[in-house]
């Protein structure tokens, strides 16, 4: 039988992983932080997030991150990349919080929630910056960069307090973002 503690934790590494779709370092930093703080646990294997070395490093990362994506033209060159580094995340994060499960499951349901989640957010982040490029010449950018770094942060903090409501604020953005792209395509 499923706990209350291992749904939270689905419901929890689905929000981080989400936030990984938006940027790739911040759910990473945040549940790093999290995990050093003594505010959520993750896994045994997963413990390393929470020392002082990875908590700086992730820390940097993120700091450069979010950063570059206010440069116009490199934030499209990183959104090149960034596809596959959110697919990783998103099933770094979520295997990091299952609680209770086996390694089977664990796995499975962190590649396929976790990486599929963050790369389905992050293939749509991509495809507006692009439409931002291209009808605003880059000067939009930064507006799409803030508003996806601030949506990283809130749905990692979300996450961490309130999985639950993460997880539903995740099905609202893929309803709203599945709504807007059928409006696109018409």
């Amino acid at each position: 039988m499923i706990s209350i503690e291992t749904i939270i934790s689905i419901c929890l590494g689905i929000g981080l992983a989400a936030s990984a779709g938006f940027r790739v370092f911040v759910p990473l930093f945040i549940l790093s932080l999290a995990s050093h703080l003594n505010w959520i646990p993750v896994n045994d294997s997963w413990s390393w997030l929470g020392e002082t070395p990875a908590l700086i490093a992730l820390g940097i990362a993120m700091m450069f991150e979010v950063l570059a994506y206010y440069i116009p033209f490199v934030d499209n060159i990183l959104d090149t990349i960034a596809i596959p580094l959110a697919a990783i995340a998103g099933t770094a994060v979520m295997a990091s919080t299952l609680v209770d499960l086996s390694p089977l499951f664990t796995w499975a349901l962190a590649i396929i929630a976790g990486g599929g989640t963050a790369a389905a957010i992050n293939s749509a982040t991509a495809a507006t910056r692009l439409t931002s490029t291209t009808t605003t010449g880059g000067l939009g950018n930064p507006i799409v960069s803030t508003v996806e770094t601030g949506t990283a942060t809130v749905m990692s903090f979300a996450s961490i307090f309130i999985p639950i409501i993460a997880f539903v604020l995740v099905l609202f953005i893929f309803f709203v973002g599945i709504k807007f792209f059928r409006k696109m395509i018409k």
